[in-house]
């Protein structure tokens, strides 16, 4: 979302970050099942306009306590329901490997993390390179 907003704002994107910051806080989580907002404050923000009406309700003591800590429960839950989906997804397609001595192996590298030593930076650098062959540890 920040690279959209830096693209749309062009060369003045950090005297919006207010605005930024609104529309993150008040995005739709599907992890947590809410806003980031909501699971901070229990009610859902509306926009800048409405913030100032009368009659307001405002949650006060005991009962704000207990709000937040329901919705702390609640974000728990949703939490552990959403690391075990994308788990089963990861899963699918990880499988154990073994390597024998003088086998043949790729080396896969990370684009963001030193790909630069290998030739091309970013999308169209090499993901793996070699190949190289598995020698007993010294």
């Amino acid at each position: 979302m920040l690279r959209a907003f830096v693209f749309d704002f062009k060369g003045n994107w950090d005297e919006h970050f207010p605005l930024i910051e609104f529309a993150l806080n008040n995005s739709y989580h599907s992890s947590i099942g809410m806003t980031p907002f909501e699971a901070l404050y229990g009610t859902r923000c509306g926009s800048p306009i409405g913030w100032f009406e009368v009659g307001e309700v405002t949650y006060i003591g005991p009962e704000l306590v207990h709000e937040v800590m329901e919705n702390v429960r609640l974000i728990c839950e949703r939490l552990k329901t959403a690391k075990s989906r994308q788990k089963s997804y990861d899963n699918v397609r990880r499988r154990e490997l073994e390597f024998e001595f003088d086998d043949w192996v790729y080396f896969k590298i990370s684009p963001m993390k030193g790909a630069m030593r290998f030739g091309k930076k970013g999308k169209l650098s090499p993901r793996y390179v070699g190949t190289y062959q598995i020698c007993p540890m010294i």
